[in-house]
Formats: C-alpha cells, structure tokens, sequence
C-alpha cells in the first residue's frame, strides 16, 4: 500500500522533524506538508529528524488539505474531539483495518491537525474514517509526533498481523478525492442555481451531503454517475421552457 502522511499547518519544527524520523522508522516515504507554520528544513526539525532529514527535503509542501488528498482514494484523519461528530469517531484498529482494505490503485492518506486545534470540521469531512486514540484520563491530548507514533506502531501491527491476500485485496474502482470534490463543486453550482441551495447556507447543508457520501464510501462509477446526473440536470435546467406558440 502506498501511504501518504499528512500534517496540516504543523507549528512546531521539532515535532516536523521528529515524525519524518518515524516516517523513517516504519518505512513511509511520502510526508506531506499543508501550510506549514514553521520552517521544515530549520535547525531543529533537522535536529530531530536524524536520518529522516531526507524525508524532509522530500516532502511535499501543498496550500490546502484538499490539494494535499486530490491523489488519494481512502484517507483516515485524527482527532481528539471527545464528540462524534461530524463523523462517528473510530478507535485506531477500526480505522486502520478500514484504511488497509482500499483499492491498492490509488495512495492512502494518514492525516494529522494543528498541534493547537486539531482539523476543522471541514477537514475531518474530506476524510472516510476519523481515528481517536484512546487513553485513560478524559485529559487525553498527545503532542503530534506522540500521535504519530502510536498510529503508525498500530498501522505497523496490524500489517504483520494480517494474511497478505487479506491486505492486499480491496474493493475496486475507488475513486480519489479530487474527483469527489470536483463532483460536490458541480452539484453544490447546480443546486445553487435551481434554488435548492441558498448563499448564506450552502456551505452548512453541503457539509451534511459530504458526510453522507462519506459514510457510503462512494466508489468511481458511483461519483461518475452522480456528476452525470448533475451535467445532465443543469443542462435541462437551462433549456428554454417551449411557449403555447409552439404548440
């Protein structure tokens, strides 16, 4: 499985070094940068990345979480909210072996949020599953490259755990994230058109159709079909209404 690591807006260059060093450790080769708040390639991020430094100077730095996935196919986001919301919150084995069984075509995504305020709602929308480690104490907050650590030791675990064919195989035709957004883009222009969708609430009530589609974990033909619908409604949408002179 190729795996892609993602940390959004990280603050702290020991924590960017110190989690491309587990990069290392467990053999990712592919660390991802959303709008990084520090210098990754400063002193103290090559301090703590040790042998992982050329992970660094490999990463990839990208604008937005969106930009960060477009390649992907299934994507299991962190969080520590002690709500389910707005997806229902999975403990790491669940996640994991979920992650594992996706279509071998397309990349996997691990990601991670700010160390101050996690992912946004928005964010943790553009993942299949959200993770919660758990712990003992309802103060349950780990620092990031703590929580990097304990999900790619479980992530590890269960790869040596499960017969190959079982990890190996997945259902077919996925489809990435970015043709799940640009079909969301296309029905949320649509339905603003029609007046189904009003300005001041589109982005609230297309949060909840994103949810929906992310817990029926939508294949490629089924998006393909949907942004079919969707072309094929604007275009009869804006077709003249014939006048009784037709007639």
């Amino acid at each position: 499985m190729s795996l892609k690591l993602v940390l959004v807006e990280p603050a702290g260059p020991l924590n960017v070094g110190s989690v491309a060093r587990l990069c290392r450790t467990y053999g990712l080769g592919d660390l991802r940068l959303v709008a990084p708040r520090c210098d990754p390639l400063g002193d103290e991020a090559r301090l703590m990345a040790v042998k992982g430094f050329p992970l660094l100077l490999q990463a990839q730095v990208f604008p937005t979480l969106a930009a960060a996935l477009a390649d992907c196919g299934r994507v299991v986001a962190t969080s520590g909210r002690p709500e389910g919301e707005p997806l229902p919150l999975e403990d790491p084995d669940d996640a994991l072996t979920w992650l594992l069984a996706g279509d071998q075509a397309l990349p996997s995504a691990l990601v991670f949020g700010r160390e101050d305020r996690g992912l946004s709602n928005d964010e943790l929308l553009q993942a299949g599953r959200l993770l919660q480690i758990p712990t003992p104490t309802p103060h349950g907050s780990l620092n990031l490259s703590h929580a990097v650590a304990v999900v790619l030791h479980d992530l590890h675990r269960l790869v040596r755990q499960a017969p190959a064919p079982a990890v190996a195989a997945g259902p077919p035709a996925s489809c990435s994230r970015g043709v799940l957004e640009a079909m969301l883009s296309d029905a949320q222009e649509l339905l603003l058109e029609v007046g189904f969708l009003l300005p001041h609430t589109a982005h609230a009530r297309m949060a909840k159709l994103r949810a929906l589609l992310q817990r029926g974990q939508v294949s490629g033909p089924e998006v393909a079909l949907l942004r079919g619908l969707v072309c094929q409604l604007r275009w009869a949408s804006r077709r003249p209404f014939p006048s009784s002179q037709d007639h």
